[in-house]
């Protein structure tokens, strides 16, 4: 697709059309990023989006911590103090 660069102040700027936007998922904010092939606009992601799902993905089926596999040692019997 061809687009104008348009004036706006001492700044350009491109129309993206409607269709283009909302298949490529943009809001309000995108993020832009200059690569060696050109300009790369992004849909706006907050930080660490999507950790919170990945973190769930990993653990095992049935929840269990990896700690409550391992067995009690001296350290837990004679140096720990609650």
């Amino acid at each position: 697709m061809r687009l104008e660069l348009t004036r706006i102040g001492n700044s350009r700027g491109i129309r993206i059309p409607k269709p283009l936007i909302e298949q490529c998922g943009l809001g309000d904010v995108v993020e832009v990023r200059v690569t060696p092939e050109g300009l790369f606009i992004a849909p706006h992601r907050a930080p660490r989006h999507g950790w919170k799902q990945a973190f769930a993905a990993s653990l095992p089926a049935e929840h269990e911590m990896l700690l409550d596999r391992v067995r009690p040692n001296a350290f837990d019997s004679e140096d720990w103090k609650w």
